[in-house]
């Protein structure tokens, strides 16, 4: 398996939980499991992907402005994910800060698979491509 590969499979997950938590409601259990995972997940991938494919890219001048960018978004996506853990899951505005959540994620996982993808995958080499996914999957799984 390659980064490529490692990172969507986890784009995957994170789509999935996004898709069943925008449909839970109120203060439900259901909502603060799904919560609780997806924080997790969004968190440790920032991190993980941050060390695994975009700190490689940061050393390369055709890359780095990508990589910085990307960056720059989980800050983002950090942010609301803050916003939602200070705000009341039964009130109205907590469904409506997870819908642009929703929003800036999905955006942020298309431009990754469809940009940043293809630019990163001209600049590493395939033993780079699978030696990252070894690395971040074993982040991941810890």
């Amino acid at each position: 398996m390659d980064i490529f590969a490692a990172l969507r499979s986890d784009h995957e997950k994170q789509r999935l939980l996004m898709k069943m938590l925008v449909e839970t409601t109120g203060d439900s259990a259901s909502r603060r499991d799904f919560f609780i995972d997806l924080k997790q997940q969004l968190t440790q991938h920032s991190l993980a992907e941050e060390r695994y494919f975009y700190a490689p890219l940061m050393q390369l001048d055709s890359t780095i402005e990508l990589a910085r960018h990307a960056i720059a978004e989980h800050h983002e996506i950090d942010e609301f994910l803050a916003q939602l853990e200070q705000t009341d899951m039964d009130s109205p505005a907590w469904l409506k800060i997870m819908k642009s959540l929703q929003h800036k994620v999905l955006h942020h996982l298309a431009e990754e698979e469809r940009e940043f993808f293809q630019q990163a995958g001209k600049n590493l080499s395939a033993t780079e491509k699978t030696d990252l996914a070894v690395q971040y999957q074993a982040e991941m799984s810890h």
